[in-house]
């Protein structure tokens, strides 16, 4: 074997047509297309159970919108530590799949954690937490000394 086969790619013209012809280069190809689409497998492409979050705030709260469809409101639990907000759910695999031939498979389940960092240490006791249609809205009331201090600046025109 000469040392040109050994090259990683051809260097001159010459070498790339017999390059081509390498015992080892279709192995070398095929090494390189796999490893350039790992982690692209088709049924776990686009999918996350993490759930898309939608956190807005007001003079007196913070609102949290969660996108949890097909969760079922037992299998959600909210929690709160100091200034840390964590939801938790679990989304189950209802279907059966012995007797299916599935040709594609993109939804998923699992359970996720989703934790969202405040700017203050809400009380657990006023914080509100509803689940409609697949959507889950929580409100977090800022203490009071907080909302106090927000306020909006007019701006004025020079």
């Amino acid at each position: 074997m000469t040392m040109r086969y050994l090259l990683p790619f051809p260097w001159t013209r010459n070498d790339s047509h017999q390059l081509q012809r390498a015992p080892f280069n279709a192995l070398r190809q095929e090494m390189n297309r796999l490893f350039e689409n790992f982690g692209n497998f088709p049924a776990t492409q686009g999918q996350s159970l993490t759930p898309k979050l939608d956190v807005s705030e007001t003079d007196k709260e913070v609102l949290i919108d969660a996108d949890l469809p097909g969760i079922d409101e037992k299998d959600i639990e909210i929690t709160l530590a100091g200034d840390m907000l964590t939801i938790h759910g679990e989304r189950k695999n209802d279907s059966e799949t012995k007797d299916k031939n599935y040709h594609v498979t993109e939804r998923s389940w699992g359970s996720f954690d989703r934790q969202i960092e405040l700017s203050f240490e809400a009380d657990p006791q006023k914080v509100s937490a509803k689940f409609d249609k697949g959507v889950l809205h929580i409100a977090i009331p800022k203490p009071e000394e907080i909302a106090a201090k927000t306020a909006k600046i007019p701006i004025s025109s020079s």
